[in-house]
């Protein structure tokens, strides 16, 4: 991060489709779950997954790295909900996980190197 956090664009602004390497629609979310489209839905409303429109156009999708070996990255489902619940929309929260925080790296890193407790305090110290 850049020391004048004002030259950054609002989370909400992020280019997604840059930041993110991989997206997946649902039903390719739904394939890697096993689960069907519908559980895919509630999973996203539940917060144990985020989506977003990474490009006009393109419709919701959701980062390939949210799903590891047939389950959400573990820790993402805890993250989602406290972000949620401190006003954070899933477009941000994606933008946050992947942006270059001090982590070291990217929080989404955390999350997949299972470092998710450090990601998680973080998020939290957002808050304040």
């Amino acid at each position: 991060m850049s020391s004048d956090p004002s030259s950054e664009p609002p989370l909400a602004e992020v280019d997604l489709a840059s930041l993110v390497p991989e997206w997946i629609d649902w039903a390719e979310a739904a394939r890697r779950l096993e689960v069907t489209v519908a559980k895919v839905r509630t999973m996203i409303r539940d917060h144990e997954l985020a989506a977003a429109v990474p490009a006009p156009g393109a419709g919701q999708q959701l980062p390939a790295d949210f799903i590891v070996d047939g389950l959400p990255v573990k820790g993402l489902p805890g993250l989602l909900t406290m972000m949620h619940d401190n006003g954070y929309d899933d477009r941000e929260i994606i933008a946050w996980l992947y942006l270059d925080q001090d982590f070291p790296g990217r929080g989404i890193d955390a999350l997949l190197e299972n470092r998710g407790s450090e990601v998680k305090r973080r998020a939290q110290a957002m808050a304040f």
